[in-house]
């Protein structure tokens, strides 16, 4: 979201109505014109998303792939019956170091495309500067991401109980898992995936969603995104857990005008669902 437009929004102008004015012709129906370019921009968008998920993606699993064959004295380029077995504990080190580098890459990615784009406004672009004052009071930041963790683990564990999902019950770390790879799988959770995410979709895609569609447009757009690249073995469960944190990360993303409020939530909402979980009956 570009903080110009949001403070171009009068105090009487409510998000929705932003949108919905941008939508229109002056005679009250929608401008066909603007629907295809909103569509094409929304399309790019997508698109963008998917390109920058599935290149962070593969050149992880390249990475962890050579890198931990290296390290082993293991020949990468060995065909598969050729390779030596890999323990337990190798396997869900290398899992945990494929999703880890992923994040890294994806931050890499976003940050390094946001500056090709725009070398003097990328900080604005992802929401990263400070040219506007934040548009949320302290005290009311403060008490959302109090409350926001408590709401946030009973609508999961709801959601789970619902579609008897096994996601918000009875969770317990991979026995494979060392103290050390513990440690950095919480600082992964809280800190890293949170960043990378947030840049990638409250960053890049909801400035470009605005840009389109309007802020209201952006906060929907960025969420079910967000969501749907959740979907797994539990079919929408997961999705459908996810919603609301994602509307309250892109509501957060227009009302302050900055990212880092919704990096913050993010990742404690993470730390505190999987405190609740992972804590002894």
């Amino acid at each position: 979201m570009k903080p110009d437009r949001v403070a171009s929004l009068s105090q009487g102008e409510s998000l929705g109505e932003a949108v919905a004015g941008s939508a229109q012709s002056p005679g009250g129906g929608p401008r066909p014109g603007r629907v295809w370019s909103a569509m094409g921009r929304l399309a790019v968008l997508i698109g963008l998303v998917i390109l920058y998920l599935g290149a962070a993606s593969l050149l992880s699993l390249a990475s962890v792939r050579v890198g931990f064959d290296l390290w082993n004295g293991i020949d990468p380029f060995l065909p598969p019956e050729r390779r030596q077995f890999l323990s337990a504990v190798e396997l869900a080190h290398r899992a945990f170091a494929v999703d880890a580098l992923r994040q890294v890459f994806l931050a890499a990615f976003v940050l390094g495309g946001a500056w090709w784009r725009d070398r003097a406004g990328w900080r604005r672009r992802l929401a990263l500067d400070r040219e506007r004052q934040n548009g949320m009071r302290p005290v009311a930041l403060l008490g959302l991401l109090l409350v926001w963790p408590v709401l946030h683990i009973a609508w999961v564990t709801g959601t789970a109980e619902l579609f008897g999902a096994s996601f918000g019950q009875h969770v317990r770390l991979s026995p494979f898992m060392s103290q050390a790879a513990v440690a950095a799988w919480l600082a992964y959770l809280t800190i890293l995936a949170p960043v990378a995410e947030e840049l990638l979709l409250r960053g890049e895609a909801y400035a470009r969603a605005d840009a389109a569609l309007g802020p209201a447009g952006a906060i929907l757009v960025t969420a079910v995104i967000f969501a749907a690249a959740h979907v797994s073995s539990w079919g929408l469960a997961r999705p459908v857990s996810l919603l609301p944190l994602a509307l309250a990360l892109g509501w957060l993303r227009w009302r302050t005008g900055r990212l880092w409020p919704g990096i913050a939530l993010h990742g404690w909402s993470n730390l505190a669902l999987v405190t609740y979980l992972l804590w002894p009956p």
